[in-house]
């Protein structure tokens, strides 16, 4: 389904760019809710990530209201939950899945939220092209896609030259919070995490608490569908928090 007026299939031109990517672009089939939803809010709530600087404080409507950054939310719906319990927080959640946009604009119209914005692209455009230093209040990575075959470890998110990306883009005190149920996955996100200048483990392995590195699931973090459904395998899901300094 087209949409004239709505997440554009390719917004940053991104097929004459020769670089691996951590997604394929999904259409999917999507309802007639999910369409309507963004029939009615994409002019308002959605952004393209076509490159051009993108100004939080506008889009949002507020220079107050600090904003984390959400990649990969799947239908949506821990992103809503979450915003629910913090409207004090604007969450700007990144996807290609056009049903999952769909389905956050209409939860975020059903739940009345005004802190969630909707974005369409590829992250690495927002990263890279489109937010000034120090604008974020942290980032969220839920359940990535583990590429398991090791052919296709390149392809994972979270990676030296991602967090080089992210890390400048952070305010002091910012919390990166990625999990996984992936166990070879899991052990890559500490690896990497734990090299990446300029962040600091908040459950650091041998602490005062004699943690592993990983840390207890927050009571924020909703239960998505993926961790359902990883737990129901006999996955281990794990977490890690670490914090900008």
């Amino acid at each position: 389904m087209k949409f004239p007026s709505g997440p554009a299939p390719d917004p940053a031109g991104s097929r004459t760019e020769h670089r691996i990517r951590s997604f394929h672009a999904r259409r999917g089939r999507i309802t007639q809710a999910q369409a309507a939803a963004i029939d009615r809010h994409w002019a308002q709530w959605g952004v393209e990530l076509d490159g051009s600087p993108l100004d939080l404080a506008g889009l949002f409507g507020s220079a107050e209201l600090p904003v984390v950054l959400e990649i990969g939310f799947g239908m949506g719906d821990a992103t809503a939950q979450m915003a629910a319990a913090d409207p004090s927080r604007g969450i700007l959640a990144v996807d290609v899945h056009t049903p999952g946009q769909g389905n956050l604009l209409m939860l975020a119209e059903r739940d009345g939220l005004t802190n969630v914005r909707v974005a369409n692209g590829d992250a690495i455009v927002l990263l890279r092209d489109m937010l000034p230093p120090a604008s974020l209040a942290g980032l969220r990575v839920y359940f990535p896609d583990p590429w398991p075959k090791a052919k296709h470890h390149k392809r994972r998110l979270i990676q030296p030259s991602f967090l080089a990306l992210v890390t400048p883009l952070l305010a002091p005190g910012a919390v990166v919070h990625c999990a996984t149920d992936w166990e070879p996955y899991a052990e890559q996100m500490l690896e990497v995490l734990e090299a990446a200048p300029g962040l600091a483990n908040r459950y650091p392995a041998g602490g005062p608490h004699g943690g592993t590195g990983y840390a207890p699931r927050p009571d924020f973090r909703p239960m998505t569908k993926f961790e359902r459904q990883g737990l129901a395998k006999g996955h281990v899901v794990h977490d890690l928090l670490f914090t900008r300094v």
